[in-house]
């Protein structure tokens, strides 16, 4: 149902509820509202410039029946007085990133064709790299267009890196959905996980290595200071 919206908005928006299932669902329940020819998904982090609308006309009219969808371009600011958090170097892999639904629009027969989004991406992640795939898969073309939009590197704590390890589940799915050459075919980085699991087994070789010249050097220091063996009388 749609909710209610603040005073002055367009009455052209509608809100819709998807049951908080995630942004696959999401955006599932926002295009099977519309009745439009393209359907255009935008993340509620991205600006888009004051030109975005007309650009978009333009990367739209006039493509082939044979394309399907058309990506805009993303430009993630990083601050120029520090070094970028492991984070904010995440954010800025957007910019390259292929099909990514920060700026993504659709023929919306094609996404009827396809299913739209598989919900069982719960997280914003890999769930638009699966749809790229499958619309691909039925022989459709992408394409990138002009328009463009800027995507801030939102404020996360200093545990945001180990909580978007939970995506290595999505990249599970992935493989089990598109096999592992999935990444190449969907241009899409293969994460930090490789990284992280070899700087923790540095970590815990390192810890081990201290624990066993501790112990080594607690055993020397015993038997320098052990009194001698005296024989029974």
């Amino acid at each position: 149902a749609p909710l209610p919206l603040p005073d002055g908005a367009d009455e052209r928006l509608r809100v819709l509820r998807s049951g908080g299932r995630g942004p696959a669902a999401a955006r599932n329940t926002g295009w099977r509202a519309a009745s439009s020819e393209w359907i255009v998904f935008l993340d509620d982090d991205v600006v888009p410039d004051p030109d975005w609308a007309r650009r978009l006309h333009d990367d739209l009219a006039g493509l082939p029946g044979a394309v399907a969808g058309s990506q805009g371009r993303v430009t993630v600011p990083l601050p120029a007085d520090r070094r970028p958090t492991d984070w904010e170097r995440n954010t800025a892999g957007l910019e390259t990133a292929a099909w990514i639904t920060a700026d993504m629009a659709y023929r919306r027969p094609v996404l009827m064709l396809v299913g739209g989004f598989d919900e069982r991406f719960r997280r914003a992640f890999r769930e638009d790299a699966d749809l790229a795939l499958r619309v691909t898969g039925a022989g459709h073309g992408l394409v990138r267009g002009e328009r463009h939009v800027t995507h801030p590197a939102r404020p996360a704590g200093f545990w945001a890196s180990v909580r978007a390890q939970a995506g290595n589940a999505d990249d599970a799915l992935m493989n089990a959905l598109h096999g592992r050459g999935w990444y190449e075919h969907a241009n899409a980085s293969r994460g930090r996980f490789g990284r992280h699991v070899a700087t923790t087994a540095a970590g815990l070789l390192a810890l081990g290595g201290l624990a066993a010249g501790a112990a080594r050097d607690a055993l020397s220091q015993s038997a320098r200071t052990a009194p001698g063996r005296r024989d029974a009388a």
